[in-house]
């Protein structure tokens, strides 16, 4: 189905909307944060920094130069990775206490999404599950502007510093969800390659292969012509379903994975490899933007509860004991399935994403050339090979299924609407993808 197909139809939406992260990029930019941060007005700034980043020193040049800019600054550091209600909670009730008039992130996704649940509850009050994404959630709608936001990515992915959205895991629920609103979007990004030296190769990995999804599935999302008109603006979704400017975004962040996230993950010549992980943190950014307006679908739909289950996993590459299923991974072994499973809907778009990724060409039947160009840079880069090596086994499908379905929000932008069967049958193609 073509945008084009629906151009007349006067009961299709005929508007989409894309909005942007204003960032500055590029080695030694984070100094700049006191700068960023005065021009938004700020005085006193809640600052959330991953404790990892906290420990290894890598914050301490940016917190000097909010300081100089002569900043109160209130650190959090108590921010776990892949945040859960409870730890949200912490975040809310401390930023209450330091009354800041603007907020701040150091760290990779985790930090950058608790930054914003922490300014969304202090600025409107209420409690975290009266924001959270329907039917998980209430859905309320925040009625006015956050705080700022500085975000200071320290991770070459997740590209929450360009996003609406703030990922929580819910254990008493057995499931993964979101926030998802215009206002939780960052005032401010600043994108500093020379961060993410210390990350290690599995967190770059996994933030990589998030990105790679997030274009993927972006790009691959239904056209915005196909949706029905809203009654009014303030009803339009936020993923409004692929466009021609989100397209832009989506397919150079593609190609940007394909060409530098083996190079990001193992290095050259034995050291980190900081051009590869810079033009990594620029997809994450550019990646963010598309999927911010286009929108993500099952991939994404399916990670949730794959995450949110059972937390037995440990990838012994992550920093601390926590036993959780990094996001990027849980996303990513079901995408070969469900770009399988997609790609009726649209082959030529399959096969071009494909060919952002690798350079090659594609017959025009070739329905596994994006499925294995997946798998390749997955095995590359030292992925999980499928979702029974996170633990699973066809036992859980049912349950993965059910989880999966409460996530219309994602699914409702899919370029082919899957069913229970439908989801079963890709998780179950996903338990081994070799």
């Amino acid at each position: 189905m073509t945008q084009d197909a629906h151009a007349t139809d006067t009961q299709r939406e005929t508007v989409f909307t894309v909005e942007a992260t204003p960032v500055k990029f590029g080695e030694g930019a984070a100094l700049d944060a006191g700068w960023e941060l005065r021009r938004l007005g700020a005085q006193r700034v809640f600052v959330v920094i991953d404790p990892h980043v906290r420990h290894l020193g890598v914050a301490d040049p940016v917190l000097a130069a909010m300081r100089a800019a002569g900043l109160h600054l209130t650190e959090f550091t108590d921010v776990d990775t892949e945040p859960d209600l409870a730890a949200l909670e912490r975040a809310v009730q401390a930023a209450r206490a330091a009354n800041p008039d603007s907020f701040a992130a150091i760290g990779g996704g985790s930090a950058i999404d608790t930054a914003k649940v922490a300014n969304l509850l202090f600025t409107h009050g209420g409690q975290i599950m009266d924001y959270v994404n329907v039917p998980v959630g209430a859905g309320r709608r925040p009625p006015s502007p956050l705080r700022p936001l500085l975000a200071i990515p320290t991770t070459s992915g997740s590209g929450s510093e360009a996003t609406t959205v703030a990922i929580l895991d819910l254990p008493h629920l057995n499931i993964k969800s979101g926030l998802s609103h215009r206002t939780l979007r960052p005032a401010q990004a600043i994108v500093d390659p020379d961060l993410t030296r210390t990350a290690p190769p599995a967190v770059t990995a996994a933030a990589g292969l998030d990105v790679v999804c997030h274009a993927a599935e972006s790009y691959l999302s239904r056209p915005y012509t196909t949706r029905d008109r809203p009654a009014t603006p303030d009803d339009r979704p936020p993923y409004q379903g692929s466009n021609p400017v989100a397209d832009l975004w989506s397919a150079q962040a593609l190609r940007y994975g394909g060409q530098y996230l083996r190079r990001a993950v193992h290095g050259t010549g034995g050291e980190p490899d900081t051009q590869a992980r810079g033009f990594m943190m620029l997809s994450a950014t550019m990646a963010g933007v598309g999927f911010g307006s286009a929108g993500v679908h099952i991939p994404h739909a399916c990670a949730y509860p794959i995450a949110g289950l059972r937390h037995t996993y440990r990838h012994p590459g992550y920093p601390g004991e926590k036993r959780f299923v990094p996001h990027g991974f849980s996303v990513i072994v079901t995408a070969p399935a469900a770009f399988r499973f997609t790609f009726d809907a649209d082959p030529a778009r399959h096969l071009f994403a494909a060919t952002c990724l690798t350079g090659q060409t594609y017959a025009p039947d070739d329905r596994d050339a994006l499925p294995d160009a997946l798998l390749n840079l997955m095995r590359d880069v030292g992925a999980p090979s499928g979702v029974a090596a996170l633990g699973y086994d066809e036992t859980d499908i049912p349950a993965l299924v059910d989880g999966a379905l409460k996530q219309q929000r994602l699914l409702a932008v899919a370029p082919r609407q899957p069913g229970p069967d439908d989801l079963a049958q890709i998780f179950r193609d996903s338990m081994h993808n070799w």
